[in-house]
Order: C-alpha cells, then structure tokens, then sequence
C-alpha cells in the first residue's frame, strides 16, 4: 500500500491533484483574524481527499516531500500576494517545513526562490519547524535558522512540548514564535497538568521575548484560559477549519471573553 500511496503521489504532483487549505489563526485578546497556516491536502480522482497523515509519512521516506513542501510554499506565497492586491490585511502566511528538508541545506535556496519568484515581502512568510526536527541536529538548525532570518521570514517551532528541547540551545535560535501543540490545549482549563504545562510554556517563551501562538483550540472555554495567560495567537475548529482560499471567512471569530 506504502508503494501504491508513493506511486500515485508521484502522478499527484505531475497532474495538480494537491491542494491548499487555509487554516485561519486569530489574535486572542481582538478575535481578530492575523493570519492563516498553509495546509495540503491530495485530491485523489477515485478515493476523494485523502488524510494528509496518510500520505506525508511516505512522501518524507521516499524524499517526495521536498517537491511536495516546495509546491505548497510556492501556492501559499502566491495565494498571499492575491490577498494582498485585492486589499486583505494579513500579518503572515504559516507553511509547515518537514524535518528531512531543514535538515538538508538547499532549503534556503528553495525559499529564496519562491520569494524571488512571487515577489512576496519575507517577513509574510512563516516557516514552521518542528521542535524535534531543530533538536535532531542542533548545530545545523541553529545555521539553517540564522540564514533564512536574514532572508526576512519569521520562524516559529511547532509542536513545543512534544519533543526533547535543550533549553540552552533554544535561546540561541533566531525563533520568534513557539507554538503549543493541541495535545496540551485538550485538557484546558480542566486538566491539571495541561494547565501548569501551558502555563510554563508561556512564561518560557515570553521570557525568551516569543510569540505564543496555541493550536487546536476547540472550545471557548480554552480559548478564555490562554487569553487569561497572555497567549497571543490561537487556531482550531473554534475559529475555523483549514478550507479553500475562497472559502475563508473574513470576518470577527467569537468573542473569547
């Protein structure tokens, strides 16, 4: 199944049966909407959409997922600049880079590229990295990081919590936003330990002069606690579901308080 996935993902990529969904991300203290996270989705002629935790997995062991990040940056970029002639106010656009391709150092090169290519101001741009991908080998996330700032792009760790962080090579990343992950915003305002990690979380990053930026937001009781400790940005199915550019809502999420 691994081939037959591989196969026909290779023959998605040639026939434009990838998408990008955008998932909306709000300032919790405005409810304003500040920006969106580019997410992929496969298209497949016979089986409809396909899970992206289907697909991705294989596409990083067969090394697609270079094609398929570069593709999906390219899109969000463009979709982005669209945005802006026709006088949309967003703060940035969130594209997810797999572990593999920051781990390989043409990555400043294809993002160098991309921006070249859609004349998209850099500081538009967010590349997410995962909190393992920049622990497995620290040395060449702090060179790979440092490099693309001086492009202009913002940086943001995704996942935080989830992996083995080195406190001390954290605070040498040029990292502007930590972004926790669902699995601890679950729990809120319930869940004891959830809590004291989300809190911990945010008085890390803030203390490190970080953006915190919170997924998975389900319900306004959540969204209410992590505006109660400073959490800046938040986004999940509360705010909106990742959907077509067109589908976006532009207007005001809930009010939180």
């Amino acid at each position: 199944q691994r081939v037959e996935i591989a196969f026909e993902l290779r023959r998605a990529l040639q026939q434009q049966e990838l998408r990008v969904h955008y998932q909306p991300v709000h300032e919790l203290a405005t409810s304003r909407l500040i920006g969106v996270e580019a997410l992929v989705r496969w298209e497949h002629p016979t089986r409809g959409l396909v899970s992206p935790a289907e697909f991705i997995p294989i596409a990083e062991r067969t090394g697609l997922i270079a094609q398929v990040d570069a593709w999906v940056m390219d899109q969000a970029c463009r979709q982005m600049c669209q945005w802006q002639q026709a006088g949309v106010a967003l703060s940035f656009v969130a594209v997810n880079v797999s572990s593999r391709l920051f781990a390989r150092r043409e990555l400043y090169d294809q993002v160098a590229q991309v921006l070249h290519d859609t004349g998209l101001d850099p500081g538009c741009l967010e590349l997410e990295v995962t909190e393992s991908a920049v622990m497995e080998d620290p040395e060449v996330a702090l060179e790979q990081m440092h490099r693309l700032r001086e492009l202009g792009v913002r940086l943001a760790i995704d996942d935080f919590g989830t992996g083995y962080s080195s406190l001390l090579r954290l605070k040498r990343l040029p990292v502007q936003k930590l972004k926790i992950d669902q699995g601890f915003v679950a729990g809120l305002p319930w869940d004891e330990d959830d809590v004291a990690i989300v809190r911990v979380i945010i008085a890390l990053a803030h203390s490190m002069g970080m953006q915190v930026h919170a997924e998975g937001i389900e319900q306004r009781e959540q969204a209410a606690f992590l505006l109660g400790q400073a959490c800046e940005l938040g986004q999940g199915y509360w705010f909106g579901r990742p959907v077509a550019a067109a589908q976006l809502d532009w207007g005001r999420a809930p009010v939180i308080a």
